[in-house]
């Protein structure tokens, strides 16, 4: 049989588990927020790599906010990049409908170039 008591002095609650008193200890819920690709990419390198500061920031309840910020950063990033670097490349509309095969080679190639960029300054350093 379980019994619920609280503590005065702390106002921590207690479950009688068997001859012991166990604290009822849950962390706060952490905020909602959603996570992308870049976020999920950076938490599976934290966790494989920087395990202290994956723990302490799940730990902090800070994790998931910490998540959704580095993928909104990198996704303004690799948006900014995408759009500066096909201005210097030349690569407009107008080469789209003259030659669509060359335009779609040309974005992957800045696309996959504006990744890197993103994958190196925000996602595994």
């Amino acid at each position: 049989m379980n019994r619920q008591n609280t503590n005065e002095k702390t106002d921590i609650r207690y479950t009688l588990q068997g001859a012991y008193n166990l604290p009822d200890l849950a962390l706060p819920t952490e905020e909602g927020r959603p996570i992308g690709i870049w976020g999920q990419r950076r938490r599976r390198y934290l966790k494989e790599h920087h395990r202290i500061l994956y723990y302490n920031l799940l730990t902090a309840c800070k994790l998931n906010r910490y998540l959704a910020d580095i993928d909104r950063q990198a996704e303004e990033l690799f948006f900014r990049l995408v759009k500066q670097m096909a201005e210097r490349a030349g690569v407009t509309e107008t080469l789209k409908a003259q030659d669509q095969m060359e335009w779609i080679g040309r974005v992957n190639s800045i696309r996959n170039r504006a990744a890197e960029v993103v994958y190196n300054d925000l996602i595994y350093n």
